[in-house]
Parts: C-alpha cells; sequence; structure tokens
C-alpha cells in the first residue's frame, strides 16, 4: 500500500488529498471520500482508507476548500455550494487518473458529507456507487435536534457573521461541538466526547466555522436526492445517532432503487472507532467485494 501527497483545482483553489493505492499491476477501484461538518481528513479517515486499501481498493481523500490543507480564503467557511463542487471535481479528477480505475468511482460520505455523496450521485456523471454512513440528510431535522438555547444562540452569531462581513476579512465564528446549550452546531449530550475523540491527540485543528453557516443547515434536505440515484447505495444508518436524525434518513432511503441499508444500534460518533468501526468496516468491504470486486 502507497499513500501519496496530491492535490486538484477546484474553482480558483486547490483541494488537499491523499491518494493510496494498493499493491497490483492493475488499476483498481477508487473510493473518493471526504469529512462532515467541518472535520478534515486526518480526523480518522485514515483509518478507513488503510482498510479498503489492503483489501485492494484505491482510496482519493481530500479536504474541502477553506479547510485543512487545501486553500480557500477565509479560513473555515463552510459553503455547502462550494464543498459539492469540490466533489464533483474530485469525482473528475479521479476518473481521469489513469492510476486508479476511473470507470468504478464510489463516493464515500459519513455525516455532513454522508448526504454530500447522495446529492453528488444525483448529479454528478459516472459514479457507480455510494457508501453513506450516518448520513445528515434532513435540514429541518437536524435543526429540531439542536438544543433551544443553541439555536438561539447560533442565529445571533449568524446574524453577526453576516451583518460584519463587509467590514471583516476573518467572519464570525461558531463551535462545531458543544455541550447543551452552548453557542455550537452540535450541542448533544454525547457530542463532546465522540468529536474530540475522532481528533488525532495532540493536533491543532480548529473546531469552528464561519456562523453564517448557521442559516443554510435548514435549507439543505440532501435525503431527498436518493430516488434520483441510479446506481448502488450502502446506507448506514446509527438508531441513536443524536446529530442526524435518523427517522427522515430511513424514509428517504425507501425510494432507493438498489440500496443496501443497515440499521446499527449505536450512536453518530462511535462508528469512527473501536468495535463499532471495525463493525462498520466490515460492512462496507462486504458490500465493495460484491459490487466491486478487486
Amino acid at each position: 500500500m502507497m499513500r501519496t501527497e496530491i492535490s486538484f483545482t477546484s474553482g480558483s483553489d486547490t483541494c488537499a488529498a491523499w491518494l493510496y493505492l494498493p499493491e497490483g499491476d492493475s488499476p483498481a477501484p477508487v473510493i473518493v471520500m471526504a469529512h462532515g461538518l467541518g472535520a478534515v481528513r486526518s480526523m480518522r479517515l485514515d483509518a478507513f482508507a488503510e482498510r479498503y486499501c489492503q483489501q485492494g481498493y484505491a482510496c482519493l481523500v481530500f479536504d474541502y476548500r477553506h479547510f485543512g490543507d487545501s486553500t480557500g480564503e477565509p479560513r473555515q467557511l463552510l459553503s455547502i455550494g462550494r464543498q459539492l463542487e469540490d466533489w464533483a471535481n474530485a469525482v473528475r479528477f479521479a476518473q481521469q487518473d489513469d492510476r486508479v480505475d476511473g470507470r468504478r468511482v464510489i463516493v464515500w460520505g459519513s455525516s455532513f458529507s454522508g448526504g454530500h455523496v447522495l446529492k453528488t450521485a444525483a448529479t454528478v456523471t459516472g459514479i457507480a456507487g455510494v457508501m453513506s454512513q450516518c448520513p445528515f440528510t434532513n435540514g429541518i431535522a437536524s435543526t429540531l435536534a439542536l438544543h433551544p438555547l443553541s439555536s438561539l444562540k447560533v442565529s445571533a452569531l449568524a446574524i453577526a457573521d453576516i451583518l460584519t462581513m463587509p467590514l471583516r476579512k476573518t467572519p464570525v465564528m461558531v463551535d462545531l461541538a458543544g455541550n447543551p446549550g452552548d453557542a455550537a452546531l452540535m450541542t448533544a449530550h454525547d457530542v463532546m466526547e465522540g468529536y474530540n475523540g475522532i481528533k488525532p491527540e495532540g493536533s491543532e485543528i480548529p473546531g469552528y466555522v464561519a456562523a453564517r453557516f448557521g442559516f443554510a443547515i435548514g435549507q439543505y434536505f440532501p435525503g431527498s436526492c436518493m430516488a434520483r440515484i441510479d446506481v448502488p447505495v450502502l446506507l448506514l444508518a446509527c438508531l441513536n445517532d443524536t446529530v442526524a436524525p435518523v427517522k427522515p434518513t430511513l424514509k428517504y432511503a425507501k425510494a432507493l432503487k438498489n440500496g443496501t441499508v443497515h440499521e446499527l444500534h449505536t450512536g453518530h460518533f462511535d462508528i469512527y472507532r473501536g468495535e463499532w468501526f471495525d463493525k462498520v468496516v466490515d460492512l462496507q468491504l462486504d458490500w465493495l467485494k460484491a459490487h466491486f470486486p478487486v
């Protein structure tokens, strides 16, 4: 297995990425991967990619513009439209790279990017399959999952960010994770432990984004795209999810034309580490080998 640091163009900026290549002479199916809400590739995506690569799959793991090692100003700007453009450009890059099998591109997402891959599969041509775990699918449901006091505080910061945009180069920021009642985008009882648990030890990854994003969450419904996806889809739904409510996800999933749905009795962050990480990866590898054998 070999991991190479690469980049690809998205808009006027570049997205930093890792390209994992398995041993073998023939180009392998490639899994395109990016993280969830405000997170970056070093927050456990390498652990997933290594397991897939060991089984013969290539992986392209990227950071969105404005985050991580990618370019883009201002920093920590979370734009749904820009992130979807990054997904489209990542897929095109994989399709055109002769080191991988561009005819077998699988998009992989988790949490917020679990919704992005559903939207991407419905709108970008040439995608062969989709893996989506604990996906964000319904903006209103996720907004209602936030503590009421947190919602008020986030809204106040979002208004301040929007009103001061002409005056500031650096946005007003809002925390990604907090305790119930904090000014943060995720405030369920299990969020702080779960979010901090996927950060590399000793890392200084920013735990905040431009607050204007607070008004965008409730307007995004990627789950509604499931009916338009024609390729095989693996959907892993966490039944104890306190961040991305599972009820609308399972309702949307009924419209999948070629879907495999697993309901897991666990929480949103549990699948990144330990026993549930192993279970999830095993399910994903079984599905990959059935649909995209190497």
